[in-house]
């Protein structure tokens, strides 16, 4: 069963280069790939025409019409083929391009007779997945562009990943697409949100009544939703630098008494911002004190939020990230940075549902940063730092 190699597994542009291959059987030698009959992987299709050809076998090739691609003709003259000896033998010889499909005589020629020549086409059309004219992609765009979909560069990386290069270059960098795209950007410029769509202190009040409270027995997935935005509106961090957070010794530190956190981001991760030296991307949350006004302020404290979260994921973390996947199939494992984006917008629109507030339009995660920032600047006339975090004012707003 295993005595003979069927199929070479490995076979890819780069690797077809080498000229021996090795069998299953016992003690296995060397020996030429084409030295013997076998069913070829499709980087030796040229060398295993020629072979078919110097065997004098009959076989019929089924292969897909291939534009950009190149085969031997079996009408070469036999001083042209590639040598099969022991010698070794170029993989890669000259060859002519493949003559487009055509009708095959017989079945082909009775069923599409007396059809009309569009009808035809339409049945014999073929999709070619690696190649497409210029003209038919940059249709497609601007039917996008139209429609107003989601941004072209993403639909242009997405073709120019698979698509053949053009004049040498990769299809974003062809001329048409570049002034295409700046074009579309003219057309319709981006829209800046000066003024976030939400208010920090709706939200707020929903994060101190159910399902967010009591902290102690809530669903972990709340529980996690209201660490999340705490931890985002007092750090004002990006999404990126929460989801760096860990919680291995290094990275993570309560004070005495829970009096406040340091959070510290993983060995190795590079900000957003490269210049941003460490110490600033260590961050000093402060408990709210207990003695406010209002005792339920309390209940709008981060570290006692990071608290009770790290405690709840101890034993069933598979990570040492920070924050965790609560259900699904990546439950227990590092959440992603999308995903810990959608629960801080998850959090503040679950909060205005509490409130009986409709969910404001065009929640962002990062808005958190302005929101934040500006009430720490309304109360301490100066943007918080690394040493002075804005959870020691935010729980103020709802007093």
């Amino acid at each position: 069963r295993f005595g003979e190699a069927q199929i070479d597994l490995f076979a890819s542009p780069e690797s077809s280069h080498c000229q021996l291959f090795y069998s299953l059987s016992e003690a296995p030698l060397g020996r030429d790939a084409l030295a013997h009959s076998w069913p070829p992987g499709p980087n030796l299709l040229a060398q295993t025409l020629c072979k078919i050809r110097e065997d004098g076998e009959q076989v019929l090739l089924v292969a897909p019409y291939w534009p950009t691609r190149t085969c031997p003709s079996l009408e070469d003259p036999l001083e042209e083929r590639p040598s099969f000896s022991g010698d070794g033998h170029n993989l890669a010889p000259a060859s002519r391009p493949m003559e487009p499909a055509r009708l095959a005589p017989g079945r082909d020629a009775s069923d599409l007779s007396g059809l009309s020549q569009a009808v035809i086409e339409t049945i014999t059309q073929q999709a070619y997945a690696l190649r497409c004219p210029i003209a038919v992609v940059l249709s497609f765009l601007q039917e996008k562009l139209e429609r107003r979909l989601s941004p072209l560069k993403v639909y242009v990386a997405a073709i120019a990943a698979y698509h053949d290069a053009v004049d040498g270059a990769s299809l974003g960098k062809h001329q048409l697409f570049v002034r295409f795209l700046r074009g579309a950007r003219r057309v319709n410029p981006p829209r800046l949100h000066l003024v976030p769509s939400w208010d920090l202190s709706i939200a707020l009040l929903g994060l101190r009544e159910a399902p967010f409270e009591p902290l102690a027995s809530v669903e972990l997935k709340h529980l996690s939703l209201k660490t999340a935005l705490l931890t985002a509106l007092a750090s004002i961090k990006r999404v990126g630098d929460l989801q760096a957070f860990s919680v291995d010794e290094t990275g993570l530190e309560f004070g005495p008494g829970d009096s406040h956190v340091i959070l510290r981001p993983r060995p190795g991760y590079v900000p957003k911002v490269p210049t941003t030296p460490f110490r600033d991307q260590v961050v000093n949350l402060q408990a709210l004190p207990l003695e406010e006004a209002d005792p339920a302020s309390a209940l709008l404290c981060p570290v006692r939020a990071l608290r009770t979260y790290v405690a709840r994921t101890r034993h069933f973390r598979c990570t040492e990230q920070l924050f965790v996947c609560f259900g699904g199939q990546q439950k227990w494992n590092a959440v992603s940075k999308q995903r810990l984006a959608h629960w801080v917008v998850d959090a503040i629109c679950l909060s205005y549902q509490n409130q009986g507030e409709p969910c404001p339009l065009g929640v962002r995660a990062h808005s958190t940063r302005s929101v934040a920032s500006s009430y720490a600047l309304g109360r301490l006339g100066s943007y918080p730092s690394a040493d002075t975090s804005a959870c020691q004012h935010v729980g103020l707003c709802v007093t």
